[in-house]
């Protein structure tokens, strides 16, 4: 039986899904089971984005559509932000406190 193009594009989607999918599920467990640092649940976080945004850019491909390309960049400048956004407020709390523990992020009141 030979293999006909469509086949291989539909396995190439499958198989790219599924990796955008592991990276989903590795950064969802990696922010439920190693929440020691904050700048590893910022880094979890942009993983997540990242698995987001390649799906996006994966299915507008596959479809010829260029509303993935507009969502991925949208994605990609929340992302920007909020790393930003996040590493301001990581360094403010080390300067104030000297470390960046989520254990101690919940003793902001003192």
């Amino acid at each position: 039986m030979p293999i006909t193009a469509g086949k291989i594009e539909s396995q190439m989607l499958l198989l790219q899904l599924a990796f955008n999918f592991f990276l989903f599920i590795l950064g969802m467990s990696e922010i439920f089971l190693n929440r020691q640092h904050y700048l590893f649940v910022l880094i979890c976080i942009e993983i997540i984005l990242l698995s987001i945004n390649l799906s996006f850019l994966v299915v507008a491909l596959q479809l010829n559509d260029f509303v993935g390309f507009i969502y991925a960049f949208f994605i990609l400048a929340v992302a920007a932000a909020e790393a930003a956004i996040g590493l301001a407020i990581m360094i403010l709390y080390y300067k104030a406190k000297g470390n960046i523990f989520v254990s101690s992020i919940f003793s902001l009141k003192s």
